[in-house]
């Protein structure tokens, strides 16, 4: 398939760099934590890297002023714009007939409750009868009745004028008592004014980090040794990706990391002069359960280069995983060497970034993760957290589940079993 213009255009900046920098793919390779074969692809123009961020660190590695870093974007997008639109179509699973249900019969409308009879105009509902009032008395003049006696005032007894004065005195001076008391201090006191209210100082406005991060979640042991679950049947299934469209591929599937989880964290200052300090990465789980009952998909065997760069490893098993320094290792010379590991803390700056590849494994557990990055610059101290674009990361176990490779030679995935694979 002849290759498309930008991505000639952008392979051909990537040479210019690498030549002029004079050191070998597997040298370079190892400072951009990718094979030496991946690196030679992006050279050759085989692939296009999903990420700008590990050409910005090879165009740092390689000595690139500003407007060739800006030259080589430009390049990079119009390539990686070409190269999504030349990826293959995923199949989507042809949908299963489901007989239809029966239309149900419509609901009998119920009948309506007969009222209840209007009371017969014979028998109306009887109020209270009133009193009997007594009979008019007839027009014959009659004498008028005498006016009735006003009733006589009651005499209460009276007291003896002792007992008067007695209880005079007592209310007089009780009353005297109740207005000297009452009566509020004249002591002066100093005047209350209403609080006033002073301006609260508004709150300072929150600086930026004093570095860059970015990630790469989708990343395979040696560039295509991978395993992915997923809930489709094998027909259903694309053929592997390569590296570069591994992001695209594994969202088209709602596919899920088998095994093992590569997360490769890129830092960098925003000074050139003025360090950030990284002091540790902490492992928080957030979410345990089993691992869903789909087919494993490996994306290949025994490919890549033969450079293991150094990591830290993540045992999600375990109740409180911790993230270990692990040595790399080199095979790629005459003679194989050790890539020491490097603990915390790192220093980065503008013109140094540094990388974190993480390899989180599990067993047993669909565990769903996140990391927590601690630094300090200057006076400035923090933690970060960092995710899969705001969610967390998630591994789960492959233990027992049918695993399938894909035979290139027949089109098709094949289990395990008939591709001679084991494990």
């Amino acid at each position: 398939m002849p290759k498309d213009t930008a991505v000639e255009e952008f392979a051909r900046l990537v040479r210019a760099l690498k030549a002029r920098d004079g050191r070998s793919y597997e040298a370079l390779g190892r400072r951009l934590s990718v094979s030496a074969s991946t690196l030679h692809r992006y050279c050759s123009g085989a692939t296009v890297p999903e990420e700008y961020a590990v050409v910005d660190r090879l165009a740092l590695l390689c000595g690139a002023d500003e407007e060739e870093r800006r030259a080589l974007e430009t390049a990079w997008t119009e390539a990686n714009r070409a190269r999504r639109r030349a990826a293959p179509p995923v199949p989507t699973p042809a949908p299963t007939s489901v007989p239809s249900a029966p239309e149900p019969s419509p609901e009998p409308k119920p009948e309506p409750e007969p009222s209840a009879p209007d009371p017969e105009p014979s028998a109306p509902v009887s109020s209270p009868d009133p009193e009997p009032t007594a009979p008019e008395p007839s027009p014959a003049p009659e004498p008028a009745p005498a006016a009735p006696e006003a009733p006589r005032p009651r005499r209460t007894p009276s007291l003896p004028a002792p007992l008067l004065v007695t209880a005079a005195v007592v209310l007089v001076v009780l009353a005297l008592a109740a207005a000297l008391l009452g009566r509020p201090s004249r002591t002066p006191s100093a005047p209350t004014t209403a609080p006033t209210s002073s301006p609260s100082p508004s709150p300072e406005k929150e600086q930026p980090l004093p570095f860059t991060w970015t990630i790469g979640s989708q990343l395979w042991q040696g560039d295509c040794g991978h395993t992915y679950l997923v809930d489709r049947a094998p027909r259903a299934v694309a053929p592997p990706p390569v590296t570069a469209d591994a992001r695209a591929w594994a969202g088209a599937h709602g596919a899920v990391h088998g095994g093992e989880t590569l997360v490769r964290v890129t830092v960098q200052g925003r000074s050139p002069s003025t360090a950030v300090v990284l002091h540790a990465l902490h492992v928080r789980v957030v979410g345990r359960a089993a691992p869903p009952p789909w087919d494993a998909y490996r994306m290949g065997e025994g490919c890549g280069g033969a450079v293991t760069p150094r990591h830290f490893a993540v045992d999600l098993d375990r109740p409180r995983p911790l993230a270990k320094p692990v040595d790399g290792h080199d095979a790629s010379g005459a003679e194989s060497r050790t890539i020491p590991a490097v603990s915390f803390p790192y220093k980065v700056t503008a013109s140094d970034p540094e990388e974190l590849l993480v390899s989180a494994r599990t067993a047993g557990c669909d565990c769903r993760w996140y990391l927590e990055l601690e630094w300090s610059s200057g006076d400035r101290s923090g933690t970060v957290r960092i995710t899969d674009g705001g969610k967390p990361f998630r591994t789960s176990g492959i233990a027992g589940r049918p695993a399938y490779a894909y035979d290139t030679v027949e089109g098709r995935w094949i289990t395990a079993a008939e591709s001679g694979q084991s494990g």
